[in-house]
């Protein structure tokens, strides 16, 4: 089953030619789940003809503009096609608030279902999404404004099938080699059962995908995104800027380094949400401070595709 991650926006505060505002879109075999919603952010799902109508859900870390401003449109986007299912939107309080304003003063035409669904206690976290075969739970940060990351984690999956276990059992190819896959027990001719655990390996971890922005370092995060695949993570200012950075409650690119080593298990993470401050150009200021810590981070960029395979691929 495919995942992708593709960058819709990697900018913070303003947009600028080329950087639009954050957002990640997350492609699940043909699921869109969409995280954040920043200025910019049909542009860029236009530009990677991606399909948006199939977004499912939209996930927002707080009401900050820089990271709502793209709903509005993206809401009246969606009413230009036929849509039958409805449209989860899920953030901490007052996003419904938002969804509400905005649908009222832009007096907008919706003519499919939008649910809108507020995280009743970000301090603490828990699972705010159900999908087929994953899960989608928020974790609290700390910033000026109530906020939540998100942690996408899959179910796990069967253990590798030994064809040559189910011959020596008896079982033929063919369906009963499927269902066995599926975890299904089996009856054969003679009546004997043939249990799944008999053909198949040891279970195998699905992939996690976490998405962090904007927040100060927390001692618990680090547990909170262990063994992510891809870790999506704001690194807003060079330690220069500590400081204005840690006022401001925002990670630095070395916090963010020290947050992927701290946690373990990250096979990458990468930057997001700069500081209009830095050029293009001068991102690797910010990429080469976060590989001190965490070799394996990597500068997002408006556009961007990330795949993100099993790790026994």
């Amino acid at each position: 089953m495919n995942m992708e991650a593709f960058v819709l926006g990697c900018g913070g505060v303003m947009p600028l030619p080329g950087r639009h505002l954050t957002s990640i879109l997350l492609r699940r075999e043909g699921e869109l789940l969409l995280f954040d919603c920043g200025e910019g952010t049909q542009v860029s799902l236009r530009e990677l003809n991606l399909r948006w109508k199939k977004i499912s859900a939209i996930f927002v870390s707080h009401t900050h503009a820089d990271h709502v401003t793209g709903l509005p449109g993206m809401l009246m986007l969606s009413a230009q096609v036929d849509r039958s299912e409805p449209l989860y939107i899920i953030g901490p309080p007052r996003i419904k608030e938002f969804v509400d304003w905005a649908r009222d003063v832009l007096e907008m035409y919706i003519n499919y279902e939008i649910v809108v669904l507020e995280i009743e206690n970000p301090r603490v976290g828990g699972v705010v999404y159900t999908g087929e075969g994953f899960t989608v739970r928020s974790v609290p940060l700390n910033h000026t404004r109530t906020c939540v990351g998100y942690i996408l984690e899959e179910d796990q999956r069967p253990g590798v099938f030994h064809p040559e276990r189910a011959l020596e059992l008896g079982v033929p190819r063919g369906p009963l080699w499927a269902r066995l896959q599926r975890g299904e027990r089996v009856t054969l001719e003679n009546d004997a059962v043939v249990l799944p655990e008999q053909v198949l390996g040891p279970p195998r971890p699905g992939r996690k995908f976490s998405f962090i922005t904007d927040s100060l370092f927390r001692s618990d995060l680090p547990g909170e995104v262990a063994g992510s695949d891809l870790l999506i993570c704001e690194g807003m200012f060079h330690s220069e800027f500590r400081e204005t950075a840690h006022e401001k409650k925002h990670m630095t690119a070395a916090d963010a380094g020290e947050l992927a080593a701290a946690a373990g298990g990250v096979q990458r993470m990468g930057l997001i949400h700069y500081s209009p401050r830095y050029a293009d150009g001068q991102l690797k200021l910010l990429v080469k401070e976060a590989r001190r810590v965490f070799p394996n981070s990597f500068l997002t960029r408006d556009r961007q595709a990330i795949q993100l395979p099993y790790r026994d691929e």
